[in-house]
């Protein structure tokens, strides 16, 4: 009997021991993807930060994992914000999404995948970076493109991104529409007219915003480019010699927002690791290579060390000039708004 009951207790504490080996660390210590020290998280993210996000989730694996001894592994999906939303809406996974504008995050809270508060959940209206729009031009600048104004002249062809689709063509859009509003005094006829002839020029409309970089870069079409500045800065990076940067008398602060989609990360156990992944956002490691990769860190001090990489004299309108994300969209981008107005003119 006693070497029965030195065989029971023995192997409760073998049981035990194999049941703690089997818990992670840190949080999220339940129903995570993966074995118990290897998560995976999945952003869906917009196209033009493949690159950046690419470069942020090796330096956030590797401070989580001398944090809390978890490897993380990031899963990256990249595509027009619009386009995105509507995806992880229908089902696609993610765990956190980093998109180009509050109401593509918006139109999945309203579909119950995101709670409701979650612009307050991190500082800046859940904004880690931001960013404006620019004119890339080619060498020379050979057809003298040096505000709004040059872009609806006869001859001129611009590309941009299709506003139901991209998040920033939607931020194009109203840069160039404060621009006319300054223009002709809120004369609503006479803004409608300029933006008519504007995409009347515009001979390319892609999907994303790094299409439309593909489409004047590589293909070779149109004269500008209204492009994300971050875009535009990768381009003269990587082809110094070829292409110029036009900054307009007026453009739009772009607060391209994040947020955890937090019915997937409950179902999956990776609220707090989703939590953290976009907090570190913020940290001063974070906040360096955003300002590398020719985002604006949204830390000043960090964004005055990369002055020499923006134009931080720009005047900027932002988003509340148009009474909200929500009124924008419904105002201009809805089906039946302004922008199908304008366009079918």
């Amino acid at each position: 009997m006693k070497k029965f009951n030195l065989c029971v207790v023995v192997m409760a504490i073998i049981l035990s021991m194999l049941t703690g080996c089997g818990a992670t660390s840190g949080g999220d210590s339940k129903n995570v993807k993966g074995n118990s020290k290897t998560v995976t998280i999945t952003n869906v993210s917009y196209d033009p930060t493949r690159e950046l996000y690419a470069a942020y989730n090796e330096i956030f694996s590797d401070y989580y994992k001398n944090e809390a001894g978890i490897d993380v592994t990031v899963v990256q999906s990249h595509g027009g914000s619009g386009g995105q939303a509507r995806s992880v809406v229908e089902g696609a996974e993610a765990d956190v999404v980093t998109l180009a504008l509050a109401h593509d995050i918006t139109l999945i809270e309203k579909a119950g995948l995101i709670e409701p508060d979650w612009i307050e959940e991190f500082e800046g209206d859940s904004s880690p970076y931001t960013s404006t729009i620019v004119f890339l031009v080619r060498s020379g600048n050979p057809k003298g493109i040096n505000d709004w104004d040059d872009l609806i002249r006869d001859g001129i062809d611009v590309i941009s991104p299709d506003p139901k689709s991209s998040g920033a063509a939607c931020w194009n859009f109203l840069a160039a529409w404060y621009y006319a509003s300054q223009k002709y005094g809120n004369d609503e006829e006479q803004i409608k007219s300029f933006m008519s002839k504007l995409y009347g020029n515009v001979k390319v409309m892609d999907s994303g915003a790094r299409g439309s970089t593909t489409t004047f870069v590589e293909n070779g079409q149109g004269d500008v480019l209204v492009s994300w500045e971050n875009e535009a800065i990768s381009t003269l990076s990587e082809y110094p010699d070829d292409y110029e940067i036009v900054s307009p008398s007026i453009s739009i602060l772009a607060q391209p927002s994040v947020a955890i989609v937090d019915e997937n990360a409950d179902r999956n156990g990776t609220q707090n690791i989703a939590h953290d992944y976009l907090s570190y956002l913020y940290s001063e490691n974070a906040q360096r290579l955003i300002g590398e990769y020719g985002y604006r860190p949204s830390d000043k001090a960090i964004l005055g060390e990369y002055a020499d990489k923006f134009d931080l004299d720009m005047s900027l309108c932002t988003i509340n000039d148009f009474g909200g994300w929500n009124a924008a969209y419904e105002e201009f981008f809805k089906d039946g708004g302004v922008f199908d107005e304008i366009y079918s003119r």
